[in-house]
């Protein structure tokens, strides 16, 4: 994944060793980042610095998470957050997603997990932000609509580059034939589906993929991209 220079992530939690950990952590990945340990602090805070992203803790003094996250919602809906809590009644979970919360973490947790749900909230929410997005040996430039394999620059058409970037991004997952034709040629599209086995096999070639070990065919199911 890349790095998050120029993102803003405001961290709100009353544990001083948890807002250091993060604080080293997302700094170390480009981050601008303020920490606040309780909820008055972090609106205080929030409507000068103007985060990107909020990492807020539920349970802390003077102002709790939840109602934190209603009022940071109701001042900057733009903005993303992410619950971070050691409850794991699913009652607080979906009171925070209720609330606005965009993303919801139990403590204890890992801190690649929580870098890859911030990745998720920026693509989502903020891409234009994201100059490259790192999957494995692949770079991928949306502003340039670009895609490297290793330092190649693949040559791609247009749509070959949102299948790749569709894949891509859903790495891991299973896609099937109609959800690829959803997202890559629209609802309407009135084709066969075979041109996806089309496409799919010309990205393969480009990539070398001989033995389909980047791009799996799961008979029945779809495609499954897999990257380091």
């Amino acid at each position: 994944m890349s790095h998050l220079e120029g993102i803003k992530i405001l961290l709100v939690d009353d544990e001083q060793s948890i807002l250091q950990f993060l604080e080293l952590g997302l700094s170390n990945e480009g981050a601008i980042v303020q920490t606040a340990e309780n909820g008055l602090e972090a609106l205080k805070l929030a409507a000068v610095f103007k985060p990107h992203i909020v990492i807020l803790d539920v349970m802390m003094p003077e102002l709790n998470g939840f109602d934190t996250c209603k009022q940071l919602k109701a001042d900057a809906n733009e903005l993303a957050i992410i619950m971070l809590t050691a409850k794991e009644d699913v009652n607080d979970r979906v009171q925070g997603l209720m609330l606005g919360a965009d993303d919801y973490i139990v403590k204890p947790f890992s801190f690649s997990e929580l870098l890859a749900r911030i990745h998720a909230r920026i693509r989502n929410q903020f891409p234009m932000l994201l100059s490259t997005v790192h999957y494995g040996s692949f770079t991928l430039d949306d502003r340039r609509k670009e895609i490297k394999f290793g330092q190649e620059v693949l040559e791609l058409s247009p749509t070959e580059y949102e299948l790749l970037k569709l894949l891509l991004s859903n790495h891991g997952t299973v896609l099937s034939k109609t959800v690829i034709l959803d997202k890559v040629w629209s609802y309407d599209f009135g084709g066969e589906q075979n041109i996806v086995e089309v496409y799919i096999r010309s990205l393969r070639e480009k990539l070398g993929d001989k033995e389909h070990r980047i791009i799996r065919t799961l008979r029945g199911a779809g495609y499954r991209m897999d990257v380091e």
